[in-house]
This record gives structure tokens, C-alpha cells and sequence, in this order.
């Protein structure tokens, strides 16, 4: 009888990881992400399984806690095919070499400190390397297209539907004989909102005897579209007419490209005051380069912009910050919007601008994305005053915002949605998702839809 485990993702919202193994032997998986936030050490522990013994890699999409263990899993052995949409395995070549790249330059600086205390023994290696990423890419692949079948072997085969989370993110149903019967399993991947001004809405689904549902926003709903706009493009107002400066910690894929679109729509309108926008990430603009390129993927309106200027994101006040020079350049303006990574200020550029910023109650930081437990975005946005950055303690006295209407993942209503349009829905399990928030989650299923959902622990056996 065929059952999954998941190895990541429960009763978290990171790490996705997840196993299907087949009556006939198969071993299949779903995403091996990275862990983020208070469970970030998880990594480093050795995979609950054999890599070498899976058979091939499917693959929703390409944010960070999706695609951000593969390098450590083919480090450990695994040989097999990787399926996916060909932009979401250009979008993850950017996202783990990046990640590579950080994670060398810590261990660099870590040796040298440890070596100035004979301790060089102690410090711990990346979790991967720069070529432990270009090892990935040198496995068989094979790209699909959204809704096309494809083989997976002679007793399954699956189907990657549009989840308008972010570029090409898919939901992925896989369609199995077991002793003769046909079943069906749908992992939802991250749901996208149906507000997005960049995606397309989520494709739904029709049948599933099994359902793996994601639940980050499982216990609440965002706040509306409108207010979310109406909200961001005061505080940017307030903030620049008042002499002082936005800071926007974002995540490099989707986020980014959303809130260039506002600004973008707010200088068409005539709403930006005079001021340069630096997206100061350099993951963020080879990410925002490959939504240009996969432009047939976006929404109507990003396709619009792209016929009426030749392209979609940029406007004549905007900057980019590619190499670390003209990020500290940045410094020496006033009366500006930086939009830098990490989006949960675990890291990167975001951080100098913190230090340099952060102090001054002239300023605005404003969040536009989830922030994990753990991190520094969560930290801040629930009230710590000072920080640590760089070896300095500074003083938070910007004024902080939250503003949750651009998530790009669905929120309680959006995910029921979507699960009432399948004609045929079987047994529910929730992953993706803070256990508290799923027990809320848990709860509404069974009173709106009659129905129980199953919390998933990590490598809880589940037959199916």
C-alpha cells in the first residue's frame, strides 16, 4: 500500500520535504526546501532517509524553503530525474547560489575569526558549496508545461497546475494504480492570493482521494487588497514628504516585483513624490530579469506595461544596486524608498540599511511579507527596540509597519475556495503551516466544510 512522509513542513511552515512511496517501489518526492527561521538548524542534520534510493524529484516551485536542500541531497546521493517548469529551475539556480554564496562568505569570515583563537577546527562548513549547486544541474531534468501529463513511470504519472504564488509555482496532482485501482494525491504547493498584481489567480483542481494542503495563513484572512494599497502608499507619501526614507525588506522573488509594480502604478498616477527607488539585492534583480523573461506567465497587467513601455517593472525613478559599491552609495541619499533582501532580515543588505537607518524616527520599515518565529523581521515587528547589527546596538526608532494584503500566499477563505471546487475531495492533511495556526484551520474545515484535516507530524507514516 503506497504512503508519504514528510521530512520537512510539519507543523512548520519551512522545509518543505515530502516522500510518496509506491505499492510498486517508487520513491517519489515532493520539494526538499530549506528550513527557516528557529528550526534553521534542521539542515545541518542528516536526511531521516537514503537519498540515493529516491528515484526523482518534483518540484512546486522555487522559493528557498522549497528548492534549499537539494544541493545537500545530491551532495548525500541522489542521482534520480528532477521535474519541474524550466523557469521555476532558472528561479532556483538563482535562489541557491545565492544561499551558496551567503553561506560561503559566513564560513569564511567565521574561519578567520576562529583562526585568531586556534578554534578553526570548530567551525562548522557550509551546508553546501557553489558547486554543490552546478552539481544539481548537471542530473537529467525533465521541464513540463502547466497542465500537460507526464510519465513518472509505467504506474504514475502527474500534472503541474498554475498555483499564482509565484513564477510558475504549481500545484502538482499525481495520478497512481494501486492493485488495480486509480488514485489521485494533489500537494498544493504555496497557494497564491487572488489580489496579486503580478500572478495569475490559482488554477483549481477537480479530484483528489488525497490532499496535501498547505495552511501558512490557515487562521486568518488578509486584510483587503484596497486597504493594503491605500495603506502602503501613505506610509511612502507620509514618509518621503516628511524628509524621510522607506525601508522595504523583501523577499527577492514575487514580493519585489509587486511592489515595483505599485510604485510603478503610483508614478504613472502621479502619486510618488520625487525620489529614487533602489532595489538594492542582486538576487532580486536577476529574479526580476526572469520575470521579464517568462512574461507569458504573468498577469494581464504586467503584460500590458510590457506593450505600452517595453517593460514591466521599471520607471524612470528607479535604481539598481547590483554591486556592493553602489549599494553603499545609497547611504549618502535622503528622502528615498530601499528595497533590499533578506525579506525576514536574516541577513543581507536590509541589514547596513537597518544600521544606518533604523535609529532615525524620520524613517519608515515598512513589512510587506511573512516573517517566520526566530527571525529578525519577526523580532521587530513585534515590538524588540534594539538590535544587534554589526558588532553595534542601534536603537529602533523608525516607524514600523505590517502590511499583510500583498501576501502571496491565500489566506483562510482563499484556501477554502479552492478546496470547495474540487468535485471529488478525500482525505485532508495540512502541512506549511505554525501548529497553532493549524489547529484553527483544522477547526473551520470541519465547520464549513463538514470535513476533518489531519495535521501532519514529521515522518508520520500515512497510507493512502
Amino acid at each position: 500500500m503506497a504512503f508519504l512522509q514528510s521530512y520537512g513542513a510539519a507543523e512548520v511552515v519551512t522545509g518543505s520535504c515530502h516522500v510518496l512511496h509506491l505499492e510498486t517501489g517508487e520513491k517519489i518526492m515532493v520539494d526538499c526546501g530549506m528550513f527557516q527561521g528557529e528550526h534553521e538548524h534542521e539542515n545541518f542534520k542528516p536526511f531521516a532517509f537514503d537519498p540515493s534510493e529516491i528515484d526523482m524529484l518534483l518540484v512546486t516551485h522555487a522559493h528557498l524553503d522549497h528548492v534549499g536542500r537539494i544541493p545537500k541531497l545530491v551532495k548525500e546521493g541522489f542521482t534520480g530525474r528532477i521535474i519541474t517548469l524550466r523557469s521555476t529551475f532558472d528561479l532556483a539556480e538563482v535562489v541557491l547560489l545565492d544561499a551558496a554564496h551567503l553561506m560561503e562568505e559566513e564560513y569564511r569570515t567565521n574561519f578567520r575569526k576562529a583562526q585568531r583563537r586556534g578554534e578553526e577546527d570548530k567551525v562548522a562548513k557550509p551546508l553546501y558549496t557553489v558547486e554543490d549547486v552546478e552539481s544539481v544541474y548537471d542530473l537529467p531534468s525533465t521541464y513540463v508545461s502547466y497542465n500537460e501529463e507526464i510519465r513518472l513511470s509505467k504506474n504514475a504519472t502527474a500534472i503541474f497546475r498554475d498555483a499564482g504564488h509565484i513564477l510558475d509555482s504549481a500545484t502538482i496532482q499525481i495520478d497512481y494504480i494501486e492493485k488495480g485501482q486509480p488514485k489521485t494525491i494533489v500537494f498544493s504547493g504555496d497557494l497564491g492570493n487572488h489580489n496579486d498584481m503580478v500572478m495569475p489567480d490559482p488554477v483549481p483542481v477537480k479530484r483528489a482521494d488525497t490532499l496535501y494542503i498547505e495552511s501558512t495563513y490557515g487562521d486568518r484572512n488578509h486584510k483587503g487588497i484596497k486597504d493594503s494599497v491605500a495603506e502602503f502608499k501613505q506610509v511612502i507619501v507620509d514618509t518621503l514628504l516628511s524628509q524621510g526614507n522607506v525601508l522595504i525588506p523583501s523577499f527577492a522573488i514575487e514580493r519585489t516585483q509587486e511592489i515595483l509594480c505599485l510604485l510603478k502604478q503610483m508614478y504613472d498616477n502621479k502619486e510618488l513624490p520625487l525620489c529614487k527607488v533602489y532595489l538594492d539585492s542582486p538576487m532580486a534583480i536577476r529574479a526580476t530579469n526572469l520575470y521579464n523573461k517568462y512574461h507569458e506567465e504573468l498577469s494581464q497587467q504586467c503584460n500590458d506595461y510590457l506593450k505600452r513601455d517595453g517593460t514591466i517593472f521599471e520607471f524612470p525613478y528607479l535604481h539598481y544596486a547590483l554591486k556592493t559599491d553602489e549599494s553603499k552609495k545609497i547611504n549618502e541619499e535622503n528622502g528615498c524608498i530601499i528595497i533590499a533582501g533578506s525579506g525576514m532580515c536574516t541577513g543581507g543588505r536590509i541589514l547596513h540599511h537597518f544600521k544606518n537607518r533604523i535609529w532615525n524616527p524620520k524613517n519608515a520599515v515598512l513589512f510587506v511579507g511573512y516573517q517566520a518565529r526566530g527571525t529578525l523581521g519577526r523580532a521587530i515587528v513585534e515590538g524588540k527596540k534594539m538590535l544587534k547589527l554589526y558588532h553595534e546596538e542601534v536603537k529602533v526608532n523608525a516607524r514600523i509597519y505590517t502590511i499583510n494584503g500583498f501576501s502571496a500566499h491565500a489566506d483562510q477563505n482563499g484556501l477554502l475556495e479552492w478546496m470547495n471546487d474540487f468535485d471529488h475531495l478525500g482525505n485532508v492533511f495540512l502541512i506549511h503551516g505554525e501548529k497553532e495556526k493549524q489547529l484553527v484551520f483544522q477547526k473551520v474545515i470541519h465547520e464549513k466544510m463538514n470535513k476533518k484535516a489531519h495535521i501532519i507530524k514529521e515522518k508520520e507514516k500515512i497510507w493512502i
